[in-house]
């Protein structure tokens, strides 16, 4: 696998034909047509096919699976053009294998909203190895929250991918709500009664793990929160379940803010079986333009949490997005910068006829347009940016890495993982 920067001299096809790839491969993986234009410092993944096959009439997705003594899972990932799906055409070409060297094998898993489309969710499901629906919420009385997750459940068991239930004290309105967790954290029997609630669901559902997110506790809730986790594993551990929890990302003990000083690291660390470290929103909607993950800025949650927490605990969080920021910045008076996928940044450079940079300390893609007389300026994430974050898990010996999220279609990202990552 080679990661290819287009400089505007060449199309897909010639790319393609420089590197003796067929311009159909290199489309399927980079979730573009062999027709599609490049723009100026986009990114494509480069795989290189060590098998092939044309589909004859007749031919089943089961059928040619068979004939090489493969499985569906392994032809979605190496053919991210059939969207997860068995159906097949006349001409098909698929790569039955590529010659890689998955120097990585850790878990992956990644996040998803209900209202995920079934295209997506088929897409990256074969490329995770746990998923993680979002969110269950909990009401002012401290019992659970229904979340319609039926349909990403049955997309999990067709893939043969584990599916984790995730609790928050996130309210319809988007916001984390303080007042929600100090009515569990205030009261042992809640709390109990919660964890009660929570696995009777698992249980029905077939979810094989928990994921706990309470955020902006405060300092006085740090303690507290902790105490919950560790009631809450022990109930789960004892039916085989085990309990994720999400760190906000600090560097230090002491670092100031409800969203911090609500995570003991050291009190989480010993309380849950698994962290997430939420390793993004550096660049967020309403701050200045900056790169959403910039990795020195992830190396030193890191390190910090590797003082507190062994390594072998400790998931890494992989953002899947960018933001599109409007100039000059002015605190409390800018307009909240939408978000946007990696598709859809390479779309806006193309459309506008940017030039896509590469910030190298940061280790992340940026471009400058102006529209409408307003200039903007656009931070995302690329495989050459996401590489740099992955190849982080075995660096520092974690566990292994949670997208947030899967909601954003990013078929780069998706070849990159299967050139990298062993399969399940």
């Amino acid at each position: 696998m080679v990661i290819y920067v287009a400089d505007g001299t060449k199309n897909l096809t010639q790319i393609a034909s420089e590197y003796g790839v067929p311009p159909s491969v290199v489309a399927s993986d980079n979730g573009l047509s062999v027709s599609s234009p490049l723009a100026r410092g986009q990114a494509l993944v480069i795989r290189f096919p060590r098998e092939l096959y044309t589909v004859k009439s007749g031919d089943t997705l089961f059928s040619v699976a068979a004939r090489y003594g493969t499985n569906l899972n392994a032809l979605y990932r190496n053919n991210p053009f059939l969207k997860g799906r068995p159906e097949l055409r006349e001409g098909d070409l698929l790569a039955v294998s590529f010659e890689t060297n998955q120097s990585f094998s850790f878990p992956l898993g990644g996040y998803a909203y209900p209202y995920i489309s079934d295209d997506l969710l088929g897409t990256v499901l074969p490329f995770m190895n746990l998923f993680i629906p979002f969110t269950y919420g909990i009401s002012l009385e401290g019992t659970l929250l229904p979340l319609d997750d039926e349909r990403l459940l049955s997309f999990a068991r067709m893939y043969g991918v584990p599916a984790y239930m995730h609790l928050s004290t996130l309210t319809a309105g988007d916001v984390f709500d303080v007042s929600v967790a100090e009515t569990v954290l205030s009261s042992a029997e809640k709390q109990d009664e919660l964890i009660t609630q929570v696995l009777q669901n698992m249980r029905q559902k077939g979810y094989v793990g928990l994921d706990i997110d309470f955020e902006f506790l405060g300092k006085q809730n740090s303690g507290s929160y902790a105490e919950f986790i560790s009631r809450a594993r022990n109930r789960l551990n004892a039916e085989g379940f085990p309990v994720i929890v999400a760190l906000a990302p600090k560097t230090s003990d002491d670092q100031k803010g409800e969203l911090y000083e609500g995570h003991d690291y050291a009190l989480i660390g010993e309380a849950a079986d698994f962290v997430l470290l939420m390793t993004y929103e550096w660049g967020y909607t309403y701050g200045p333009p900056l790169a959403i993950s910039p990795v020195p800025s992830v190396r030193r949650v890191i390190e910090y949490a590797l003082t507190r927490i062994q390594p072998q605990k400790i998931y890494l969080g992989i953002s899947n997005y960018g933001y599109d920021w409007t100039l000059p910045y002015e605190k409390g008076v800018s307009p909240p910068a939408p978000s946007l996928s990696t598709e859809e940044a390479f779309t806006l450079a193309l459309q506008t006829g940017a030039q896509i940079e590469y910030d190298t300390e940061a280790e992340a893609p940026f471009f400058v347009y102006q529209r409408d007389g307003v200039q903007h300026e656009v931070w995302f994430e690329d495989a050459r940016s996401i590489e740099a974050k992955l190849s982080l898990v075995p660096e520092y010996g974690l566990y292994g890495a949670l997208y947030w999220n899967l909601m954003r279609s990013n078929v780069s990202n998706l070849s990159l993982i299967a050139s990298l990552i062993k399969g399940k």
